[in-house]
């Protein structure tokens, strides 16, 4: 079986919605996981947003506009009258779910209950679209398998046994739609896997049933090996190891949310990414093959906030690296990069939630300082121990920008550096054309 999920731009308009029909339509046994339609999520927010204030009349507008865009939808999805009036009551239904909330007391409970009908809207419709073409599928709703725990971290073995059963039901159907990024938290309540989170649904279901591949399906082919954003030449990266995606995704590649290589990794199961608007290109193969190579690919994330912390205490002191990373373990944080020096430490973050009581905290055992507006350049490529002269290239590219902090050694796999956000592009573009001169030559 593949898993097969589709992003908000592969399914944006009818007409996308529509490619992804032959796609799936293969004769093969297929879960087709599908984000919601491009723009939904964000208008979501926004309502719920204007819900939390209080600003009913707002609501109300936005829930209106959003539903004339979704009547809109329906009407150049179909062809069949009957099946347009059947897809007008989906839409209908869900938004006046949404309207439900207008007069009653909001909680944050409520706003992913709301967020979540992108997804439930969009596999509805899809469903819909295989019935008018008369291609024999089933929707098993997401919210009937997908949990996480107390920690907000996916329930594996539930997920496993909730959607066997949900699968031993329609032996003899090949085609199964449901939803990404939605799910049921250990209270029973909707909540979801986060921005992206659309990714890791495919994954973990992949990881469920032992898949023999999953396919992440985009409007781009594949991993580049820089920022196509900010970069003008670029080329995608035919293959990535396993570790090798995971560094990529988490420092900043968009195509690929951080979470989906584990669940992969751990059952060995290959990831394609695709491209829906150019479906015969061969995209990226991540596996755990390894073709070692100087430089593959770079990518960078934003959000970042240094902290710097310097003791005297330190000095031929054990045990003091142990009293950070608890302030750190307390607040649920995770750091990204970390380097030493006998009298102080200096690491990174990139959620602020908690940085005003860590930082107090932190105070406790030295100096302070804090530093925000940064981001993080990952490089990766072979950077072996063994090897010599692997990264000459990444400093000469960059000798003209201050470089904050160099994380080198963890990974034979990856290279990263801190610089101030206002450098980034520069810094990408100046690192194209030093690591992949035959790209530029060209």
């Amino acid at each position: 079986m593949k898993i097969m999920k589709f992003g908000g731009t592969s399914v944006g308009t009818p007409e996308r919605m529509r490619s992804v029909v032959p796609l799936i339509n293969t004769g093969e046994k297929v879960i087709v996981v599908l984000s919601a339609m491009s723009g939904t999520t964000n208008a979501l927010i926004e309502i719920s947003a204007s819900l939390n204030a209080g600003n009913t009349t707002d609501a109300s507008s936005k829930i209106e506009a959003l539903r004339s865009k979704y009547h809109d939808v329906v009407n150049g999805l179909y062809g069949s009258d009957s099946i347009k009036k059947t897809g007008i009551q989906i839409v209908d239904s869900h938004l006046d779910y949404i309207s439900g909330f207008i007069n009653g007391a909001f909680t944050r409970t409520q706003e992913k209950a709301i967020i979540a009908q992108g997804e439930l809207l969009s596999t509805s419709l899809f469903q819909l679209l295989l019935e008018e073409k008369n291609i024999r599928s089933v929707l098993i709703p997401a919210l009937n398998f997908m949990r996480i725990d107390k920690y907000g971290e996916p329930d594996l073995y539930y997920i496993t046994e909730n959607l066997k059963r949900e699968l031993e039901n329609y032996t003899d159907t090949n085609i199964f739609v449901t939803q990404g990024f939605i799910c049921r938290n250990a209270f029973g309540e909707i909540d979801n896997l986060k921005r992206g989170g659309s990714d890791y649904t495919a994954s973990l279901i992949g990881a469920a049933l032992d898949a023999s591949e999953i396919q992440i399906w985009t409007d781009i082919n594949g991993f580049h090996n820089n920022d196509p954003r900010f970069v003008e030449k670029t080329v995608p990266v035919r293959e990535l190891s396993f570790d090798e995606a995971a560094e990529l995704a988490y420092f900043g590649a968009k195509i690929l949310h951080p979470s989906t290589v584990n669940p992969a990794r751990e059952k060995n199961i290959p990831v394609r990414l695709k491209n829906t608007m150019d479906p015969d290109d061969p995209g990226t193969m991540i596996s755990r093959k390894y073709t070692l190579k100087d430089y593959k690919a770079v990518a960078a994330k934003d959000g970042i906030i240094i902290i710097r912390i310097k003791s005297d205490r330190m000095l031929m002191a054990y045990g003091f690296l142990r009293k950070i990373f608890e302030i750190f373990e307390v607040y649920r944080t995770p750091i990204d990069m970390i380097t030493t020096s006998e009298v102080s430490v200096a690491l990174t973050i990139d959620n602020p939630e908690h940085l005003t009581q860590i930082v107090k905290e932190l105070q406790d055992l030295g100096t302070v300082e804090v530093e925000e507006n940064m981001s993080i350049v990952c490089i990766v490529g072979d950077f072996r121990p063994e090897r010599t002269g692997s990264a000459p290239e990444i400093f000469e590219a960059l000798n003209t920008l201050p470089i904050k902090m160099i994380a080198y050694g963890g990974s034979p796999y990856n290279l990263s550096l801190l610089i101030d956000t206002k450098d980034k592009v520069k810094a990408l573009r100046l690192l194209n054309k030093h690591l992949f001169p035959e790209i530029n030559d060209n």
